[in-house]
């Protein structure tokens, strides 16, 4: 009988080793284009690999780089990921520890007294019992369902894992672009309020030569009406400041007057990047969080179907019970009061099956929905990046008109205030050359800051971080004009 059991013991360990039931996972197919639209081959072949460049310090601003720092150590966002990265390895670790064996050690005491009504006179009055022991458990996994359970587990935590680096390139991505709005505002500040002084140095001389009776009252006040309406955009640039800066005190976790001092000077504006080298279009399903992550959620999803499936099945386990017992302490220690048992055990479903089949049937509509999400994180990331491309390059074309208009703004400026001097020109010739002067020069540092903003989209966009090194001559950059250049020194901090 002992042989018996202990070949049926063996019989079921070998079975452990059956293929898990439900589908093995294989990485989805997904069909990407050979290079972007609007970028050259050559130009993706200089990508760094190292998706956690500080990309950041391109840019070469020094505070820039301290806010991000800042941020990466003190984000609440940043911390709740963490969290959920440490409770997705505990279920893990739990998942991984019920394929063990269970050992587990009890005592127990009690006294009880028979009914003396119960026909029988033997075992009457108060009786003890002492027992102290071992019990072990082991359930098979003959069917996959606990490896399966594993393979979801650790699917899930992967996920948990890409899901932090996602809050952490979008924390990266938020500090820079709010600091470079708030920076592109200061700069708007900046040139309305010199453009107010200028404006009030033209109001001055008008009212001083209407008080000669050179000009007529209207003229006054036209001068004075475009002062008001300049002077009218100075209270909303201050507003956009002071949303800027309460933005990166919270994603900072600083408050406001730590953070105040450190911002309220205006710096030169940022080094914008001629080139941003985009890569390859595969890249991105080993370089952004949201697709990895939905990767590793459907193959979490693929295990789910076999965790369903196994329940179908017979469930076998090993137990054993070993121990000691007596009705008298003193006797618990002896060898006639040991006792042990041992053997197989099996439990298979028999009336809920329909409701097993319903449960496959939902993980199986699960993945299809996961699935379709994966192929949506593709096309997404597909379209975000070539749309932020072709916003890049627009906009330098838009920047490079925007700074000739500004040049030659001024130069109407002056020559219009030179003969209005002289009386060989209308105020309104002058006021217009102003007001023109002063659009182009907020539209330059608008396209400045479009383009900055810009570059980290696309750094979002591509999940990461890249590195600018060593661009050759001849090489296409984002605007698709031929430029010169040769090695570009890699500028991180």
């Amino acid at each position: 009988m002992r042989l018996l059991l202990i070949t049926c013991a063996w019989f079921l360990i070998l079975l452990t080793a059956c293929a898990p039931v439900g589908p093995d996972y294989q990485p989805p197919q997904s069909n990407m284009p050979a290079a972007f639209t609007t970028m050259q081959e050559t130009e993706a072949q200089h990508v760094s690999g190292d998706n956690r460049t500080r990309w950041w310090g391109l840019f070469s601003d020094t505070l820039l780089i301290q806010l991000v720092d800042q941020a990466l150590a003190a984000n609440q966002d940043l911390r709740i990921a963490e969290s959920r990265i440490k409770a997705a390895r505990a279920r893990y670790l739990m998942t991984e520890a019920a394929t063990d064996p269970s050992l587990a050690t009890a005592g127990l005491y009690s006294q009880s007294q028979r009914s003396d009504t119960t026909g029988s006179s033997s075992n009457t009055g108060n009786q003890d019992l002492f027992q102290a022991g071992f019990d072990a458990d082991w359930e098979l996994d003959i069917f996959g369902g606990q490896r399966r359970s594993m393979e979801a587990a650790a699917a899930t935590l992967s996920a948990s894992e890409e899901n932090r680096r996602d809050v952490l390139i979008s924390l990266e991505a938020e500090v820079a672009r709010n600091y470079f709005e708030l920076r592109g505002s200061q700069r708007r500040l900046a040139t309305a309020r010199n453009n107010l002084i200028a404006q009030e140095r033209t109001l001055a001389s008008v009212e001083g030569r209407y008080s000669l009776g050179l000009v007529s009252k209207l003229e006054v006040a036209q001068t004075q009406t475009q002062k008001s309406l300049l002077a009218a955009t100075i209270p909303a640039l201050e507003k956009k400041i002071a949303g800027s800066t309460g933005q990166l005190a919270l994603l900072l976790n600083m408050q406001l007057a730590e953070i105040a001092p450190l911002l309220s000077t205006s710096t030169t504006p940022p080094e914008l990047p001629l080139y941003l080298p985009a890569g390859l279009p595969s890249d991105l399903l080993r370089r952004r969080p949201d697709i990895r992550r939905a990767e590793r959620q459907l193959a979490a999803a693929t295990a789910d179907i076999g965790v369903a499936t196994a329940d179908l099945f017979p469930r076998f386990s090993l137990s054993g019970l070993i121990g000691l017992q007596s009705s008298s302490l003193s006797d618990l220690v002896s060898s006639g009061s040991r006792f042990w048992s041992y053997g197989p055990s099996f439990n298979l479903p028999l009336f809920n099956r329909q409701k097993l089949k319903a449960a496959v049937t939902i993980t199986e509509a699960q993945r299809e929905e996961v699935l379709a999400g994966y192929e949506k994180a593709v096309l997404s990331a597909l379209i975000e990046t070539e749309s932020t491309l072709i916003l890049f390059a627009r906009e330098q074309e838009t920047r490079g008109s925007l700074a000739s208009a500004v040049q030659t703004g001024r130069q109407a400026v002056q020559l219009n205030e030179g003969l209005y001097s002289s009386g060989l020109t209308d105020l309104s010739d002058v006021l217009s050359s102003q007001r023109t002067q002063y659009q182009a020069e907020d539209q330059l540092i608008q396209s400045e800051q479009q383009l900055a903003l810009s570059s980290i989209a696309l750094y979002k966009a591509l999940g990461g971080g890249w590195e600018i090194a060593e661009l050759t001559t001849n090489t296409t950059p984002a605007n698709g004009q031929e430029h010169k250049k040769t090695q570009q020194p890699d500028k991180r901090p």
